[in-house]
């Protein structure tokens, strides 16, 4: 498991990775609006206690990975923390904006990191 201790908002140094998660439709939802399935979990957010998750910071963090799903298709692994989805800062957001933002858009551009991260471009943020 990738150990950061991160502090929200401070500068991070790591190894990341760029994925393009393109979701697929999954119906539509009561008012008729289209629904997009990643297939993902995430725990954490800077409105966390994160001193009851196995993580030691507040960032994002993918839970689980469901089998033949576009984040699966696009690399993702649990345990990887999600640092930008779409430009957008995922270092401090709060776990419900994060969720809120994930379900938005039918592609995501992530940029992530692992502990085990190889062959990637080295990022400041």
């Amino acid at each position: 498991m990738a150990e950061f201790a991160h502090r929200a908002g401070a500068p991070l140094e790591c190894i990341c990775m760029a994925l393009k998660v393109q979701k697929r439709q999954e119906g539509t939802d009561a008012e008729g609006n289209l629904r997009w399935k990643i297939g993902i979990s995430i725990g954490g957010g800077i409105d966390q206690n994160h001193r009851q998750s196995v993580y030691s910071d507040s960032g994002i963090y993918v839970t689980s990975v469901e089998a033949n799903s576009p984040a699966e298709e696009a690399g993702l692994k649990v345990h990887d923390k999600i640092l930008q989805v779409n430009g957008v800062d995922y270092t401090m957001i709060t776990h419900e904006r994060a969720v809120k933002y994930l379900k938005k858009e039918p592609v995501l551009d992530l940029l992530v990191t692992r502990a085990t991260a190889k062959h990637s471009t080295e990022v400041q943020m």
